[in-house]
């Protein structure tokens, strides 16, 4: 019965911790913003700010660009979840605010992609 037990405790154990996506905590540099469309030239942007994940599933972006002469500031603070394979951002009026797809997620290095549901591709690499 104990041996069940600890095998029981273990296997959740490893569920729960597997989850929580634990490489995403802390605060990353947004090092590339990249949106692709499809026959077009593509828009990079480097080096754009900071985005923030806390382990209670709330987060923060200090993000400012210029595309085509229109600046872009988003600072403000949003909430998140994810898994092994996705990262959904919840915020409002934020080109980041999606579900994305998880690409490489190490301790030092991120890298998703998403769509707009049409031709255009956003890939943002974060590192710390």
């Amino acid at each position: 019965m104990k041996k069940n037990f600890l095998h029981t405790t273990i296997f959740l154990s490893v569920i729960f911790l597997s989850s929580c996506a634990p490489n995403i905590l802390g605060t990353w540099n947004v090092v590339r913003y990249e949106t692709v469309e499809n026959g077009q030239p593509g828009i990079t942007l480097n080096n754009i700010g900071t985005i923030s994940f806390d382990k209670k599933g709330v987060g923060e972006k200090k993000i400012s660009y210029n595309v085509l002469g229109a600046q872009r500031n988003d600072s403000t603070t949003f909430t998140w979840k994810s898994n092994d394979n996705f990262v959904t951002i919840n915020s409002d009026n934020s080109d980041f605010s999606k579900t994305w797809i998880l690409i490489e997620n190490s301790k030092k290095k991120q890298l998703w992609k998403a769509t707009d549901g049409g031709n255009q591709v956003q890939i943002l690499e974060l590192k710390k």
